[in-house]
C-alpha cells in the first residue's frame, strides 16, 4: 500500500540524518536520495536508514524528493545551500526549488544560511530535535522538544516531520536560536564536562574511575529527578537545590576551593563560575 507520507532526501548522512531517516522511514516517509562524503558512508547510511539511495554528490536526483533536509555540520550548511542552488541551473527549465522545502538540522543557524535556495523560490527553515544524538543507536525522540523556524511552508513540513517523530514542536524566532543551543549545551556538554571533572577528582584521590563513576552517577540521577519533581527555588517547602551553598555554609565553599588549587586552575575557576550561576538563578537574586 503506497505512503501518503512526502519523499525526504537526506544531505549529511551521519549521526543525526540517519537517526532521522530511520525513524521518518519507519513511520512511512519515502527516503529518496541520501548524499553522504563517499559513496561507502552512504551506503552504510542506507543500511542503517533501512531505505534509500546511496550518493557521493550533490545531484538533480535530490529535486525529486518533496523535501530536502540537511543534516551536515554547522560550518558546510551554507555550501551545500549554494551547490543545491546551483542545480537548478542544470535541470530543463529551472524553477524546480519552488515546490520543494528545505530544512536543517543545526541548532544555532536559522534558515537565513539557506537563502539562495529561497531566492529561487523553496520554503526554508530549521528543525533541531533538543536530544544528543550518539551514533550508537536511534535515540528516543517521543515526548522530546523540537525547535522550528522558518517559511510558512517550512513550519507545515518540520511540525509534519515533528509529529511523526513524537516530537513536540516549539516556534522560535530566527534570532533566538543561538540562546537557544546555548541553553541546550549548558544542559547537555557543559554538565558531561562537569561530571568528568568531579570523576578525576575522585580518582585523584584515590578511586577507581568505576567506583567514581558509581558514586556521582546515581547523586546526579536523584539531582535531576528532584528538579523535575521539587521546586528549585531554597523558599520552597521541598527544595531540590542542596549542599553548603543552598545552606549559605560559606566556610565549606571556601574550604573546597582551597582544596581545588590541587587540580588545574579551570576546576577551580568552574566551581567559582558555577557558586555565582547558582546564587543568581536559584539563590536570593534568583527569586526576584
Amino acid at each position: 500500500m503506497p505512503s501518503n507520507r512526502p519523499s525526504l532526501a537526506i544531505i549529511g548522512a551521519g549521526r543525526v540524518g540517519c537517526a532521522l531517516g530511520r525513524s521518518l522511514h519507519q513511520r512511512g516517509w519515502r527516503i529518496g536520495a541520501v548524499v553522504s562524503r563517499t559513496a561507502q558512508h552512504a551506503r552504510a547510511a542506507t543500511r542503517v536508514i533501512g531505505a534509500g539511495r546511496p550518493r557521493s554528490r550533490l545531484d538533480a536526483g535530490l529535486l525529486a524528493a518533496d523535501v530536502v533536509l540537511i543534516t551536515t555540520p554547522d560550518r558546510a550548511i551554507a555550501a551545500v545551500a549554494k551547490a543545491l542552488a546551483r542545480l537548478d541551473g542544470k535541470t530543463i527549465g529551472g524553477n524546480r526549488w519552488r515546490s520543494k522545502v528545505v530544512l536543517h538540522t543545526s541548532g544555532a543557524l536559522d534558515r537565513s544560511v539557506l537563502h539562495p535556495l529561497e531566492s529561487l523560490g523553496a520554503a526554508t527553515g530549521s528543525l533541531h530535535p533538543m536530544q544528543t544524538f550518539s551514533g550508537r543507536d536511534v535515540p528516543p525522540l517521543d515526548g522530546y522538544i523540537c525547535a522550528l523556524e522558518g517559511t510558512p511552508a517550512a513550519l507545515r513540513a518540520a511540525r509534519r516531520i515533528c509529529r511523526d517523530l513524537g516530537c513536540l514542536p516549539v516556534v522560535i524566532a530566527p534570532g533566538a536560536k543561538p540562546a537557544y543551543h546555548a541553553a541546550g549545551a549548558l544542559a547537555a556538554g557543559h554538565i558531561l564536562a562537569v561530571i568528568e571533572a568531579a570523576t578525576r577528582m575522585l580518582v585523584a584521590l584515590g578511586f577507581s574511575r568505576r567506583a567514581a563513576i558509581r558514586a556521582l552517577l546515581p547523586l546526579t540521577r536523584q539531582t535531576l529527578a528532584n528538579f523535575e519533581r521539587l521546586s528549585p527555588r531554597p523558599s520552597s517547602p521541598h527544595p531540590a537545590w542542596t549542599g553548603p551553598l543552598a545552606r549559605g555554609d560559606f566556610a565549606t565553599v571556601a574550604k573546597h576551593a582551597a582544596a581545588l588549587r590541587r587540580f588545574p586552575h579551570e576546576y577551580r575557576d568552574a566551581y567559582a563560575a558555577l557558586s555565582r550561576l547558582a546564587s543568581l538563578v536559584l539563590g536570593q537574586e534568583g527569586r526576584r
